[in-house]
């Protein structure tokens, strides 16, 4: 199945059971349901997506995924980044557009999806595309939100989880906040995969910063609406609240 301009498109949730910061966090349950289950329901709902699945380093994953009957796919255990593990699904199962939908990101929207596939339609000799929004005041200083730089042809210049740009005069400056979506061509994946990382990568410790080193360009699309990376456990009780509040059609 491919849409109206024959660009079919695979969305793959890729998920590490061992987490650095917040551990098997991709089980933790929300409202009866793993936090994975969450992120693949809510990104089903994107009629973009040609089909959609989960990767894997776990047959625990896989298992809890089959319980929600979520299709769920075993891979290497030796993958340093989500990226990597996209890869690997790319060599496998074919499709113009790849997107990653990190498995910590229950509340992506449609909308979300339409956005980073938006630039693949418009701009065929596009490789990379990823979100930006508004960065708030109180997400300034605080390194698990990732910021990004864009040039005036909207692609990107830097990420950091530093406050960039630095506002020297006091002036006032829109700061971009970049939370973790991504689609990319299978070129760019291979191209991904097959470089070392890189140094500001390694410095960061952002992935996305190896295409960017290496000449691949990012196209970023702002979006306004906001999502919860759950990298903490205030984030998780922050999403938790939220579904909670939605009501039982949300949980």
């Amino acid at each position: 199945m491919s849409d109206n301009t024959g660009l079919r498109v695979l969305g793959v949730i890729p998920a590490r059971l061992q987490s650095t910061r917040l551990p098997r966090k991709v089980l933790r349950e929300l409202g009866g349901k793993p936090l994975i289950v969450r992120v693949y329901e809510a990104a089903r709902q994107a009629t973009d997506l040609a089909d959609l699945l989960v990767a894997t380093d776990s047959q625990e994953v896989v298992g809890a995924c089959a319980k929600f009957g979520v299709p769920a796919i075993m891979t290497s255990s030796e993958h340093p980044s989500g990226t990597d593990r996209i890869w690997e699904v790319a060599q496998a199962r074919a499709a113009d557009v790849y997107v990653n939908i990190q498995g910590d990101e229950p509340l992506i929207t449609p909308d979300h999806i339409r956005l980073l596939v938006g630039p693949f339609r418009e701009r065929p000799d596009t490789q990379v595309t990823t979100l930006k929004i508004r960065l708030g005041p109180d997400e300034l200083s605080n390194p698990n939100v990732n910021k990004v730089v864009c040039g005036v042809d909207g692609r990107a210049l830097y990420f950091s989880k530093y406050p960039i740009p630095y506002d020297r005069d006091g002036t006032g400056v829109v700061r971009w906040k970049h939370p973790g979506f991504y689609a990319y061509r299978k070129a760019a994946l291979d191209a991904f995969h097959g470089l070392p990382p890189s140094p500001l990568e390694l410095t960061e410790k952002l992935e996305q910063l190896r295409f960017v080193e290496n000449g691949i360009a990012i196209v970023v699309v702002e979006t306004t609406t906001p999502t919860i990376g759950v990298d903490t456990e205030a984030d998780f009780r922050a999403v938790e609240a939220l579904l909670a509040a939605r009501g039982p059609g949300s949980r």
